[in-house]
């Protein structure tokens, strides 16, 4: 099971998180969103939202540097795996406690909520716990890795990333002996992998950041020099019938024709 879990489930959830992915873009382009609750509850939204996803971001970067930069680059540029590791625990220690935090307000409006709750699927409130987890045990792993700051622990973890993601065979076999709260770490943090196409969290690769070098310019379409809109239809003059015209008689002013009424129409 050591062998499925670190060394094939890792693929498995890797190929169904990009193809997965995708299949829904192309297939269910408008199921692709946040699906934001803020309009039904902006309480708490703000302040759960920006704590919970600038911790993530944090611990995400933070992992994706750290496990894979090759270990070349870290003695080159002269951190040693002790200092590494103890960057590692403090950024990702308040990184770790914004997002708990953020969490558990986002995730008790979602839950206390009727509002929220109703229109709330089972895979939104089960991401959320599953992420809630993680992050729980990720925190746990830091007061493990406080044990021993040699970081030799984190360079196991770095060998299995790398074997991972390089298809290195045997990659399995660098963390057979590290403490279960990092493999449980692992798997969980896989699983999130697995079911992230059919979640909301697909909105992480559509997220807006071109704003961030957009002209700051606003499009204003001015009036001046614009025709006056239309009122309505303008009035048909009224014409006198010919047969009833004296060839002498000056016609009077164009008058508008008025609707007859009932017995005048009736004759």
């Amino acid at each position: 099971m050591h062998n499925f879990f670190f060394g094939i489930y890792p693929y498995i959830a890797l190929t169904v998180m990009v193809v997965a992915s995708i299949a829904r873009y192309e297939r269910d382009p408008f199921t692709w969103k946040s699906k934001s609750s803020q309009l039904l509850r902006k309480k708490q939204f703000v302040l759960g939202s920006v704590l919970f996803h600038v911790g993530v971001l944090v611990i995400f970067f933070g992992h994706l540097i750290g496990l894979l930069t090759p270990i070349q680059v870290f003695d080159a540029l002269g951190v040693g795996h002790s200092a590494k590791q103890v960057l590692a625990m403090a950024a990702g220690g308040v990184a770790g406690i914004m997002a708990v935090i953020g969490g558990a307000i986002l995730l008790h409006r979602r839950l206390n909520d009727p509002r929220i709750r109703v229109n709330s699927t089972v895979a939104d409130t089960g991401i959320l716990i599953l992420l809630m987890v993680q992050l729980l045990l990720g925190l746990a792993t830091i007061v493990v890795s406080m044990g021993h700051l040699d970081g030799e622990e984190m360079l196991k973890l770095m060998h299995w990333a790398q074997g991972i993601i390089y298809l290195q065979g045997g990659a399995a076999a660098h963390i057979v002996d590290v403490h279960w709260l990092f493999k449980a770490h692992i798997v969980v943090g896989l699983t999130i992998f697995l079911l992230f196409p059919f979640t909301r969290l697909v909105h992480i690769i559509s997220a807006p950041v071109r704003y961030l070098w957009r002209p700051g310019f606003q499009i204003v379409r001015s009036r001046r020099g614009a025709k006056p809109a239309p009122t309505g239809l303008s009035p048909r003059p009224y014409a006198e019938p010919a047969q009833h015209r004296d060839p002498g008689h000056v016609p009077a002013p164009a008058r508008m024709a008025l609707p007859a009424s009932g017995a005048e129409s009736a004759k």
